[in-house]
């Protein structure tokens, strides 16, 4: 992380997260999300978990963004579950507490949906892998405003750029930063020959309507 700056970060992730088949590009073979909807591209970040490499670059990068913009942030959110080790990661990187937040709580015990400790007043920078349409990531930073934090941030790894997770954000008033995404995917599967220069208008549309690929 050392070489590489935070305008070098999205096109340098991209780069890793095909590298190890984390995402993957298929426009003329597209892949069914679990919703039907088809889709030209996969996105699984759990894997980066198995490649120290990569995984720090990702914390780091964390870390450097919260560093530059939000330096008064009291405690790392991640959200359950892929966003829990990341936030593990940078929390130890930048020495603050750390808690992770459930889709939904608990129907048993204190029935927490906030495990570890919010206090009231608290800038939460919360962590997450994916942004899709931003609906999980909005309900955690909800969460953590009910308990009386306040959400500095939500950064992610990755977003697909749709629109509608933008206007989503705006709404509730929470920022959203990510280390890499779609655009920057797109540049960097073409530099390293993931896809085809003809590829590349059958995957910008696809970002500006994600129903133009049809649904199973």
């Amino acid at each position: 992380m050392s070489t590489v700056t935070l305008t070098e970060l999205p096109r340098e992730i991209a780069k890793k997260l095909l590298e190890i088949e984390a995402v993957a590009l298929q426009p003329n073979d597209p892949f069914t999300w679990t919703s039907g909807l088809k889709s030209p591209i996969y996105c699984d970040n759990r894997l980066t978990m198995g490649y120290p490499e990569v995984r720090d670059m990702i914390a780091e990068g964390f870390a450097a963004i919260i560093r530059e913009n939000y330096p008064d942030a009291d405690i790392i959110a991640g959200t359950a579950t892929a966003g829990i080790p990341h936030a593990a990661w940078v929390a130890q990187k930048l020495g603050l507490p750390m808690a992770y937040i459930r889709d939904k709580a608990k129907g048993h015990g204190k029935q927490n949906q906030i495990e570890g400790r919010i206090a009231p007043g608290q800038k939460v920078i919360v962590i997450e892998d994916l942004i899709s349409t931003g609906g999980s990531s909005l309900k955690a930073g909800l969460a953590v405003r009910e308990a009386g934090g306040e959400v500095a941030a939500v950064l992610a790894i990755f977003t697909y750029q749709f629109q509608s997770a933008s206007d989503a954000f705006a709404a509730e008033g929470m920022e959203l930063a990510t280390l890499s995404n779609y655009t920057a995917l797109i540049e960097a599967a073409l530099e390293v020959g993931k896809v085809q220069s003809s590829d590349i208008d059958t995957l910008q549309a696809w970002r500006s309507n994600p129903q133009s690929f049809g649904r199973e």
